[in-house]
């Protein structure tokens, strides 16, 4: 048996219940895995409140770190014994342990902490999507990044840096701006007090930046795309504020033939090799010190609810995990 978080119907914090469940034995591809630290990231969120839809009842999370107990028939890149960490579908990572497909589940170096690997494998390998797998983007190109101190935020300002890449970011206080310089970007805009739109253009010379990452959402949608310069990509990769509302595809045009996207990591990490080449790429960076993975929340598994309300109020910087 294994404490397990799980909703029966969508809502508030309050839907989160623990319970215990039978973990069981592997199947072919699936292996058996111990936690010893889960992620928490905003699309636990929207799945809890219904934006994205699942069967009742459903256990959540989508990202964790442990120790492999089984491995199934077919599974040859784990063995029982193995450091590992994923983010991986189906949700179910909030718990101690769980048997799961074992494709997207991926070896962790000594090197690297078990609460480092559960905070930063669905963070991570959308930074990694987001500057090698989307549009190009090398050294002197310059991104807009909302969100920048979160935890997406703080690992992208540090990927930045390392590639040469100038990241303009925003965030809601003037303490979160400083935080996000402090990881390399060039500069963070408090968007609650400046017109962060002008100030972008303003700080790119009236050119614009070659690619916005927001995860934002409808607070941030339109202004993204008149920080863009012309041909330039809109990555909208989240809703943290609520859905992008409809807008009239001829205004891309309008504003300079420009780009859009709406990806999701789970896209890119379906196959098995691509997954683990990503996931190599983030190590590598992680190990190397390139980027360092901020922790700055805990709270033990039975502390769910308090860990979503903290995440939703913006209240949080970096990673958040929760401890098994």
């Amino acid at each position: 048996m294994a404490k397990t978080v799980i909703i029966e119907e969508p809502g508030g914090p309050e839907v989160l219940k623990v319970v215990d469940r039978e973990v069981g034995e592997p199947g072919p591809g699936e292996i058996r895995i111990r936690h010893e630290a889960c992620g928490l990231n905003y699309i636990d969120v929207y799945q809890r409140t219904g934006l994205y839809k699942m069967e009742m009842p459903h256990a959540l999370g989508m990202e964790a770190a442990g120790i492999v107990e089984a491995v199934g028939e077919g599974v040859t890149h784990l063995a029982p014994g193995d450091r590992a960490a994923y983010a991986s579908a189906p949700p179910g990572a909030y718990c101690e342990a769980r048997v799961m497909p074992a494709t997207q589940v991926c070896p962790l170096p000594e090197a690297i902490s078990f609460e480092d690997g559960a905070a930063m494998m669905l963070q991570g390998m959308t930074v990694q999507y987001l500057f090698h797998r989307t549009t190009p983007l090398g050294p002197g190109d310059t991104v807009l990044f909302h969100a920048a101190a979160g935890g997406v935020g703080l690992i992208a300002c540090q990927w930045a840096k390392s590639e040469g890449i100038r990241l303009i970011g925003t965030a809601g206080t003037d303490e979160k701006c400083r935080l996000a310089e402090e990881h390399g970007a060039d500069t963070c805009i408090n968007y609650r007090d400046a017109d962060w739109v002008q100030k972008v253009n303003e700080l790119t010379d009236g050119k614009g930046v070659q690619a916005v990452m927001d995860g934002v959402g409808k607070d941030t949608f339109m202004g993204s795309l008149d920080c863009l310069a012309p041909l330039g990509m809109m990555m909208s990769f989240g809703n943290a504020s609520g859905p992008v509302p409809p807008f009239e595809i001829a205004t891309l045009g309008a504003k300079g033939s420009l780009k859009i996207t709406r990806p999701t990591l789970f896209t890119h990490i379906a196959d098995h090799e691509t997954c683990q080449e990503m996931a190599r790429m983030l190590m590598e960076k992680v190990g190397s010190g390139a980027v360092k993975i901020r922790v700055d929340q805990r709270f033990p598994l039975d502390q769910v609810a308090e860990a979503h309300r903290a995440l939703e109020a913006r209240k949080t910087t970096g990673s958040t995990i929760l401890t098994v």
